[in-house]
């Protein structure tokens, strides 16, 4: 769900137990001292990489440059990562309100429940000021007693399989529900803004028209269920959306996103 400035996606953390042990847990010093080292290794590597480069681009044609540049581009984007990862590592760790998450724990809990509790304690600690969390489609839970996400969203309109989707998106919206009660009781919930949804309406057909879109939270004025769009038939492109949410963190000198035709109308902030 992450990408770097120059488009390079950025992997996901899908283990609880180790997101727990960035966020909370402090390394003894003699684990400190091999991170740094290692960063420091990483970061040397890049000034040899760097140099290198700047050697190589005075050799190049104009259109070898410009992909040199996107290249470095790149390099510049991991300088910034490990210099946040030096930071993070002599950072004093918040004291969290639940008990360390450990692997051997991992099969019985619920995962999807607790990601959504690390993002809140992430948020109410100011660990962090942005969170992503992609239900994959591998999706499984030992609550429910069904097929796999993948499989029933393809489901061909069976009336029995869609019974099955209904329940198993029931649950996820339950547990999107949990996350945004958590957050009203850290009383971060106003000054975060929360957006849900998927980027298919009908994942038996691959459909992205008409794309089901919940925001909550943020001061907004929330005006519930609005469908768009509903002037002069036209469609609303979501970067529209997304821009206004851009604009929303505070980057008023964004004046577009993507495609985007405009801001999104409907978005007022309280």
């Amino acid at each position: 769900m992450c990408w770097t400035r120059a488009g390079v996606h950025v992997p996901p953390i899908n283990n609880p137990a180790m997101l727990f042990r960035g966020l909370f847990v402090s390394l003894p010093q003699s684990q400190v001292e091999n991170e740094r080292m290692r960063l420091e290794h990483r970061g040397s590597v890049l000034d040899v990489l760097r140099d290198s480069a700047r050697a190589l681009h005075r050799t190049l044609n104009t259109a070898d440059q410009d992909k040199l540049d996107q290249y470095l581009t790149s390099v510049r984007d991991v300088e910034r990562r490990l210099q946040m990862s030096k930071e993070w590592l002599h950072r004093p760790k918040p004291k969290p309100s639940i008990e360390e998450v450990l692997d051997e724990e991992r099969q019985q809990i619920d995962e999807v429940e607790l990601f959504y509790d690390l993002m809140a304690l992430a948020l109410q600690t100011d660990s962090t000021r942005v969170a992503t969390f992609e239900t994959g489609l591998g999706f499984r839970t030992s609550e429910l007693d069904l097929g796999s996400y993948h499989g029933l969203s393809h489901h061909g309109k069976s009336e029995d399989r869609i019974g099955q989707l209904q329940v198993v998106e029931s649950f996820l919206t339950t547990k999107l529900s949990n996350f945004l009660a958590r957050l009203k009781e850290a009383q971060v919930f106003d000054d975060t803004l929360v957006v849900f949804g998927s980027g298919m309406s009908d994942g038996s057909i691959h459909s992205n028209r008409n794309l089901p879109v919940l925001l909550a939270g943020g001061g907004l004025k929330h005006q519930g269920h609005v469908i768009c769009p509903e002037e002069q038939h036209r469609r609303v492109p979501l970067s529209n959306l997304w821009l206004s949410v851009l604009q929303w963190f505070g980057a008023e000198e964004a004046d577009h996103f993507g495609r985007s035709t405009g801001t999104f109308s409907h978005m007022e902030i309280g």
